[in-house]
């Protein structure tokens, strides 16, 4: 055994816990259908959310965290219940009345608004798998319409009829009373209006592997429930698809963990095994309401793509999935620095911490080296105090911070900054609001102005801040443009005046320079926007320039 697998075996990290579960599935030996399926569902009824991308990227992370500690072959899955009928029209569609006298009408039958795909159901299949496409996912996507109506579904179908008492008892059980008079598994297509049809069953024929029921307007219909005449109602659709496909794994939102033993019972009637589970926390909006498709709240992949790089999404996702996460904007800078600081840490660690390190899980392994030499955070900020426009007015403080950075040599950077400022216009020029400093921020800022100018004074300020703390005062030989140096000085000058706690310091600076209640390390900041620079911002700002703007 190699020691990566080994250390796999062993590794803590989320992916691999539940790899090993599924592993324990087959502690005898491989399937017999030679390969571990991972499944994952999708309701095409509105247009594909972050949350759908989520629920793939995870599932692809135990996929390869299972490849890793397994030679069993594997596969995934993306199946799009795009029979379903639509039960409402979408808000975030054009022109949605024309959808109005469409409803209940499966989602492949339904005309595509956008009018680029035979249907509305083939429309968001084609959104989904571009999504999925960008981001590089391995995966076989598999229509509902087309597995119901090319007859893959049939034998678990007529497996349902020969087993509807079973399945209907278990159904039964978790509905209310009035529901249970004209409740049946099976759901109906219509033969002349193609809708789908929520009707009891006069009979269901284990014989001839028919339903018979009446329609709306009472007249009586009697369907095979073969060959795409017939979908199952959602919960149990999903048992018999586990059991029809084979399914080992599938993972789903909160939401559903309460209908998790009702598809595992469904699935062992049909005949076949429960897969394993795994049951994250929801997607909220910045109202702290869940992530609909049909509603469109939340951020949509192509509006994460706009600002920030696809990895960035993915690191978002491989965190904490058992908590519920907020997917607002604000989200993305943090996400794209903490995602770059791990792609700094990984080469520097030994295999337990790389297979904990979030970017193995992104990269399957392959972990590119990290050319982001000025955080996202502080590209934002320097985008801001500089009015950008475009990303070589960026570069041209990038170079000033680090002169060997290229576009060329630092693609990531490069790409980084036109997304920064694509994030500055849209969402943090319009909410900058400047303030004037008071007495004290301004003597401070005065103060941090003429420690700037010169390195005496500088050294001064921090020699005086020593005294203050009872430290020796004895200074070091020290770069004066460096990082940790201007940190130094900001520091001293905040203590000097008597900030406490010194945080109050800081966000006097970014409230009174940035026009922001939080920001960058301001020592990093001067150093990339620059020395001088930093001194006719403040001066600009004790002047009153930056709150008439």
């Amino acid at each position: 055994m190699s020691d990566l697998r080994e250390t796999a075996l062993k590794s803590k990290a989320w992916p691999f816990e539940e790899a090993r579960k599924v592993l324990k599935r087959y502690a005898k030996g491989a399937p017999e259908k030679g390969f571990v399926l991972f499944e994952t569902g999708y309701g095409p009824s509105g247009l594909p959310h972050i949350g759908t991308f989520g629920e793939v990227a995870r599932t692809t992370m135990i996929k390869r965290a299972f490849e890793e500690i397994s030679d069993i072959p594997t596969k995934l899955v993306c199946f799009s219940d795009d029979l379903d009928g639509m039960r409402k029209v979408p808000g975030n569609v054009p022109n949605p009345e024309a959808l109005a006298d469409h409803l209940q009408r499966p989602l492949t039958s339904v005309p595509d608004p956008f009018g680029t795909h035979e249907s509305f159901g083939h429309h968001n299949n084609a959104m989904l798998r571009r999504f999925l496409d960008t981001f590089g996912f391995e995966y076989e996507f598999i229509s509902a319409a087309e597995f119901y109506g090319s007859g893959q579904f049939d034998e678990v179908l007529k497996r349902a009829v020969d087993k509807y008492d079973e399945v209907m008892a278990v159904m039964l059980k978790s509905l209310r009373e009035e529901r249970r008079q004209t409740y049946s598994i099976f759901l109906p297509i219509h033969p002349e209006s193609g809708r789908v049809l929520y009707v009891p069953m006069k009979k269901v024929c284990a014989e001839t592997y028919t339903i018979t029921f009446d329609d709306e307007d009472g007249k009586e219909w009697t369907l095979p429930v073969t060959g795409g005449n017939v979908k199952l109602q959602w919960k149990p659709d999903f048992g018999a698809r586990w059991a029809a496909l084979g399914v080992d794994f599938e993972m789903y939102g909160k939401d559903h963990s309460t209908n998790t033993p009702i598809y595992d019972s469904i699935c062992r009637i049909l005949g076949h095994r429960a897969p394993d589970h795994f049951t994250y926390e929801l997607f909220l909006d910045a109202n702290g309401q869940k992530i609909s498709k049909t509603s469109g709240n939340g951020i949509s992949i192509d509006e994460w793509l706009t600002y920030a790089s696809s990895e960035s999404l993915s690191y978002f996702m491989y965190l904490k999935p058992k908590t519920a996460k907020r997917m607002h904007f604000d989200v993305i800078p943090k996400a794209v620095d903490e995602y770059h600081q791990q792609l700094r840490a990984y080469h520097g660690q030994d295999t337990k911490g790389q297979l904990n390190n979030p970017v193995w899980h992104i990269h399957g392994g392959d972990v590119p080296q990290s050319d982001m030499v000025v955080p996202f955070a502080m590209l934002l900020n320097i985008a801001s105090v500089s009015n950008a426009e475009d990303k070589e007015t960026l570069w041209g403080f990038i170079n000033k911070y680090a002169p060997d950075a290229t576009p060329e040599t630092n693609p990531t950077l490069d790409q980084a900054a036109g997304f920064a400022v694509a994030y500055f216009n849209d969402f943090v020029k319009p909410a900058k609001t400047y303030r004037l400093p008071t007495d004290q921020e301004r003597t401070a800022l005065s103060d941090l102005a003429e420690a700037l100018k010169s390195p005496k004074a500088a050294l001064a300020a921090i020699a005086k801040k020593n005294k203050i703390d009872g430290k020796d005062d004895a200074l070091p030989e020290v770069d004066f443009g460096s990082d940790d140096f201007l940190q130094s000085v900001v520091f001293a000058i905040g203590k000097i005046h008597g900030f406490d706690p010194l945080r109050a310091w800081f966000s006097a600076i970014y409230e009174v320079l940035l026009g922001a209640t939080q920001g960058p390390r301001f020592g990093g900041f001067i150093a990339l926007y620059g020395v001088d620079e930093t001194i006719a911002l403040i001066d600009s700002a004790l002047n009153g320039d930056l709150v008439s703007d």
